[in-house]
């Protein structure tokens, strides 16, 4: 049995929240510069060198990417060998939420009711927070800053299983048209196939945590992956809405058994800065 303090990760994930609000994964700085490169327009190209140049000026200056700082989804992976102590785990993660968008100037986005009483929290507390007890004596904690002009654009569907890939393939590109401009083009897309209502949502967020270099380790799946984004870029949204060849960074699909007669699919929209981090303890 190994003890895992709540404040260490409390500390933890306070450091991570400033630093994925300005800083770029490698990954995605990568995407971005190949996406610029195939850009022919004027405009388009003059769109990617501002999502560049404004990367580059937030890391530098210590300053958000975006205004919209987002809401944090937490996911832990919870060795069934560790105990954790000195404190209660969702109070130490949701105040190191807190302590990482007060203490960093980030804006505050979260409401305490989503309908009659729409009041800031001020801290942009509480986080989404995942859970699962897997084998081992460690804590991995992934986070990710979920702005909500991509979140909006969201969709699921409830596909019947005779739909096949065609029925995935048309829903996936059709969310991707209809975000159009509203998701900040180049955009990536989560995208999770069975399970149920809720867990193909969850999976469809949870994908946009893969590298972007790194496809999906199914051969099949990845082929299909491959073939969303060629047919995202040839719909022509373009960087910022501007009908450019590079509408999608990446596609990234999840998979899950589900139910023989149905085969629910979600598509989980990101803009281009797909903000996350993790660590293990």
């Amino acid at each position: 049995m190994k003890n895992v303090d709540v404040q260490e990760i409390r500390e933890k994930i306070r450091e991570a929240c400033g630093r994925m609000a300005v800083v770029y994964h490698p990954d995605i700085l990568d995407a971005l510069k190949q996406g610029r490169e195939k850009e022919t327009e004027e405009r388009s190209v003059t769109a990617m060198d501002m999502l560049l140049q404004n990367a580059e000026i937030a890391a530098q200056e210590n300053i958000p990417i975006c205004q919209d700082t987002g809401m944090v989804i937490v996911w832990a992976e919870i060795g069934q060998d560790v105990h954790l102590v000195n404190g209660d785990f969702e109070e130490a993660v949701n105040a190191g939420v807190a302590e990482g968008y007060t203490q960093n100037y980030l804006r505050a986005s979260v409401v305490k009711d989503p309908l009659l009483h729409r009041e800031n929290t001020k801290n942009n507390t509480p986080c989404v927070i995942y859970a699962r007890i897997v084998p081992g004596d460690s804590v991995k904690i992934s986070l990710m800053a979920k702005g909500f002009g991509s979140e909006n654009m969201s969709r699921i569907a409830m596909l019947k299983p005779a739909q096949g890939v065609q029925g995935v393939k048309d829903f996936v590109l059709e969310t991707i048209k209809l975000a159009g401009p509203n998701a900040c083009p180049p955009m990536i897309a989560g995208v999770g196939i069975g399970g149920t209502f809720d867990s193909c949502a969850a999976m469809a967020k949870h994908a946009l945590l893969r590298p972007l270099n790194v496809g999906n380790p199914d051969p099949e799946y990845k082929a299909l992956e491959d073939t969303l984004l060629q047919e995202a870029n040839a719909l022509k949204v373009g960087p910022m809405g501007l009908h450019g060849n590079t509408t999608a960074l990446k596609i990234q699909i999840e998979t899950a058994p589900t139910h023989i007669a149905g085969m629910p699919c979600a598509v989980n929209i990101c803009c281009h800065a797909c903000r996350h981090e993790e660590f293990t303890l």
